[in-house]
């Protein structure tokens, strides 16, 4: 189902004019306006889902296999040494617009910036404990 209130929905649909590197029946797949890199492109779902965590676990197999298709394509076209496949949920995880999708960001030896995070420590008490917690809410 389409949300007639969502750019990624009218994006996704056509009604709005996209750079497009892929389409099907399902996807539409953009370079991004504000890029990481040269060629980063949005996997986009027709129908619209807030997040990974609202979607179907069909549209979540297919999504992944749509960013690894355009990855390989990438990584062709442009030369990269390698790709970043990232997906947010939630504006505390950085997603900005509210409609799943998927980030294919090519990546090159040498590269400044990339998707990073600060490692920190944990002592294996704690990990059974937060597995634990994890576990018994799934």
């Amino acid at each position: 189902m389409k949300k007639d209130d969502c750019i990624f929905c009218r994006i996704a649909n056509g009604e709005i004019p996209s750079n497009t590197v892929y389409e099907d029946e399902d996807f539409r797949c953009i370079l991004d306006l504000s890029p990481a890199a040269k060629g980063h492109t949005l996997v986009i779902p027709k129908e619209h889902f807030q997040d990974a965590l609202n979607a179907d676990d069909e549209v979540l197999s297919k999504i992944f296999k749509v960013a690894a298709k355009v990855g390989e394509g990438m990584k062709k076209a442009l030369n990269a040494d390698g790709i970043n496949i990232v997906q947010n949920n939630g504006e505390a995880a950085g997603q900005t617009v509210p409609h799943l999708h998927v980030h294919v960001i090519p990546r090159y030896n040498g590269d400044e910036k990339m998707v990073t995070w600060t490692q920190h420590e944990s002592d294996s008490e704690e990990q059974k404990r937060i597995a634990e917690k994890i576990a018994a809410m799934i």
